[in-house]
């Protein structure tokens, strides 16, 4: 194979047998749960990267199932979204996502930077309620449930929250395990076509776990519980900061990754 052809088509891993075709991706009848809840501030602060700002002490675990995705295939995801800003304006920071699917997981990872993981979330109904899980292996580490349909809601805020940007920190290593990408990358949901959007009396439980460590950002109250199903393709996105120049395009150092001395 010659160097040119290793070019042209090193798009994705592996070279001769890529995990997910090129983009765009579109999501049909995208099925969202989102419970909105009050953490505590210092845990946020202590998982927010700079130069995002904390807006309020809020977060949306977000069950979802995406039963119809080009290239990725029929897989569910749920993750932890922060509410923050960023040179003044208003976005989501992706914090942590968990999915049951190897392509989506790649894909992500590889081109936005998608705090991934593979793990088994799902979303069902159970009569006339909404529930949503999350299992890491055989440990339940998130539970959340909703009344079915409660209330029909306007479909203006929910199209303004889809409209705003989502922020990723975008990390790749190099060979010696030191940083080889850092980047805080902003993406934008596009073609959005909301179907329909229910609110209801919504809980939630989070629980600790060695990798998938939900719970460091405690449910201290329940705001809100939000379902609504759109159709929506994932924009490809842009880095706004690189975590590895300074000023003037200056390398950072990185960290000593030498080990240290027995003990």
């Amino acid at each position: 194979m010659k160097i040119a052809d290793v070019r042209a088509r090193a798009f994705a891993m592996p070279l001769n047998n890529p995990s997910y075709p090129p983009g765009p991706y579109h999501f049909y009848d995208r099925e969202y749960f989102v419970v909105e809840y009050l953490t505590d501030p210092n845990a946020l602060r202590a998982v927010v990267p700079e130069p995002l700002e904390i807006t309020d002490p809020i977060v949306k675990f977000e069950f979802i199932r995406l039963p119809d995705t080009t290239g990725f295939g029929d897989f569910t995801e749920c993750g932890q979204m922060i509410p923050v800003s960023f040179r003044g304006e208003k976005g989501i920071y992706v914090h942590s996502m968990y999915l049951d699917d190897e392509a989506p997981i790649a894909g992500g990872r590889e081109i936005w930077g998608f705090p991934q993981k593979l793990a088994r979330p799902t979303l069902r109904h159970e009569s006339e309620v909404l529930v949503g899980t999350l299992h890491f292996g055989s440990v339940l580490c998130a539970m959340g449930s909703m009344g079915y349909k409660h209330e029909e809601l306007d479909h203006g805020p929910i199209l303004g929250e889809l409209g705003e940007p989502n922020f990723l920190l975008k990390i790749i290593p190099n060979v010696d395990c030191g940083p080889r990408i850092c980047e805080l990358v902003r993406y934008h949901w596009q073609d959005v076509s909301l179907k329909g959007a229910w609110g209801g009396p919504a809980a939630l439980q989070l629980f600790a776990h060695a990798l998938g460590n939900v719970s460091k950002l405690p449910v201290l109250d329940v705001i809100s519980g939000t379902h609504f199903i759109a159709d929506v393709t994932l924009g490809l996105g842009e880095v706004v900061h690189d975590y590895l120049t300074k000023d003037q395009g200056t390398p950072v150092q990185s960290l000593s990754l030498e080990a240290e001395p027995a003990r």
